[in-house]
């Protein structure tokens, strides 16, 4: 069995209407970075995980989720 960590990172900012690169200096990382983790290229760390959950005010399981693959 294998592990994937599934986001909704583009649907929060499509809400907020924020670009990657406005997400990315609000919380101090690339643009490339956002990237990556929305295509769930580059798993995020910890704390940046929580950084984006804090900067849209939700819990982390709103935008990060485990996905279990059989």
């Amino acid at each position: 069995m294998s592990e994937r960590l599934d986001n909704r990172i583009r649907v929060f900012r499509a809400e907020h209407r924020l670009s990657q690169a406005e997400l990315a200096d609000a919380i101090g990382v690339s643009r490339k970075t956002i990237s990556t983790i929305e295509v769930g290229r580059f798993v995020p760390s910890t704390i940046i995980a929580l950084k984006i959950a804090r900067y849209f005010k939700v819990p982390l399981e709103e935008i990060f989720v485990l996905n279990d693959e059989a």
